[in-house]
């Protein structure tokens, strides 16, 4: 499995990573994992964790494309190649731009290739502001179509992406596998809910949560915004995620705003302790404005039972819809009215009940499981066993 990822981390591609690691695994599959030199080690039976050398001094990489990617995947590849001379394996597993060396690998040996498609390369140039290039984001578009058209199979996250793979000629390879969390966590003790509270100074309060990255693409100067528009001093912003540097700017925008007292910042929490942070929630927001990658958080919400409010925009509403969410026009003030329909309006609680009961049913392990089971049987021709 190739993976140009610090992996682990607590962010999106890094927990998909980890997830299909634990599904290949559980289905008795051993995995070989070649990826970037930083990162938090995971043990699982059948996983070996293989990491590049850290001959540039790199201590950090940036959510997105990033010119520090280039050296570290030149290493990456050259790692891989170095365990396909020793080594004799059935598949090449390959997530994001590491596809590209994937197919490369998987025709020199004769090896099949499964794509992990976490999003389309030519939209992630825009996404994270990388450049706006039509030169570049023709190649990266050619490239894309070249993985496709020579990976036995492809894993996609989303519906959006689904259509794309098929809009290129290639449906028929393409399993649609939803990015649910399930990261070593169990459900959050009452004691340890209450002591959190308190810590942050959440009692008596109604919790507004946002989790992730503070990325252009997210919203968060929309979300805090439309914090401005709520005037009710019980009503707090809990922000779990990201760096200090991240953190402080945002903090700059809530003074500005005349809100900073009602912003909670945590900086980034381990995956496994996003369920204390959801049990303090009353309010679950995704304030996310461009990109069509359903967001990975939003799976987890839906199975809280707690309100989710979410810009009526394809990035959600391929998932969501008004019977399961609150939908709201990316302003603030159309988000603040949502938010304040969530916290106060009983309908707000039925919307959460009816997007429970729909995760309970579509988004469970054994279902993941089997998609990737599938995902599987494409890449390898209905082989049933092997190394991965």
């Amino acid at each position: 499995m190739l993976a140009p990822e610090p992996f682990f981390q607590p962010r999106g591609t890094p927990i998909s990573v980890y997830l299909r690691i634990k599904a290949l695994t559980d289905l008795g599959h051993n995995v070989d994992l070649v990826t970037y030199h930083l990162g938090e080690d995971k043990t699982m039976p059948g996983l070996t964790i293989l990491r590049t050398p850290n001959l540039f001094g790199i201590r950090k990489i940036k959510i997105g494309p990033s010119l520090t990617k280039i050296p570290l995947d030149f290493l990456l590849v050259l790692k891989a190649a170095g365990r396909l001379v020793n080594n004799k394996y059935d598949l090449i597993f390959s997530h994001e731009e590491g596809a590209l060396f994937g197919v490369i690998l998987g025709r020199l040996w004769n090896i099949p290739h499964l794509y992990d498609m976490h999003s389309s390369l030519p939209q992630q140039l825009e996404n994270f502001n990388f450049s706006r290039s039509r030169l570049l984001k023709s190649v990266f578009m050619r490239m894309e179509k070249m993985i496709l058209r020579n990976s036995e199979g492809v894993i996609v996250i989303c519906p959006d992406l689904q259509k794309t793979v098929k809009e290129l000629g290639f449906g028929a390879k393409a399993v649609l596998l939803e990015n649910i969390i399930e990261i070593d966590s169990s459900a959050p003790d009452r004691d340890d809910v209450s002591r959190k509270r308190k810590e942050l100074g959440l009692e008596g309060k109604k919790v507004v949560l946002y989790a992730g990255n503070f990325q252009p693409y997210q919203g968060i100067p929309l979300l805090l915004h439309a914090a401005a528009h709520i005037s009710d001093p019980h009503v707090v912003f809990l922000m779990v995620g990201e760096s200090p540097a991240a953190v402080r700017r945002t903090k700059e925008t809530a003074v500005s705003l005349g809100i900073a007292d009602r912003m909670v910042f945590t900086g980034q929490v381990p995956p496994g302790h996003m369920p204390l942070y959801l049990e303090l929630a009353d309010v679950l927001i995704s304030p996310r404005l461009s990109g069509t990658n359903t967001p990975l958080k939003i799976y987890s919400f839906l199975k809280t039972g707690k309100p989710v409010v979410a810009t009526r925009l394809w990035t959600h509403t391929q998932i969501l819809d008004d019977d399961i969410a609150v939908l709201v026009d990316p302003n603030p003030e159309s988000m603040a009215a949502g938010l304040r329909f969530a916290l106060f309006d009983p309908a707000g609680q039925s919307r959460a009940r009816a997007a429970r009961e729909m995760a309970a049913r579509e988004y469970t392990i054994d279902r993941y499981r089997e998609k990737i089971r599938l995902a599987l049987s494409k890449s390898q021709g209905d082989k049933e066993s092997g190394v991965t």
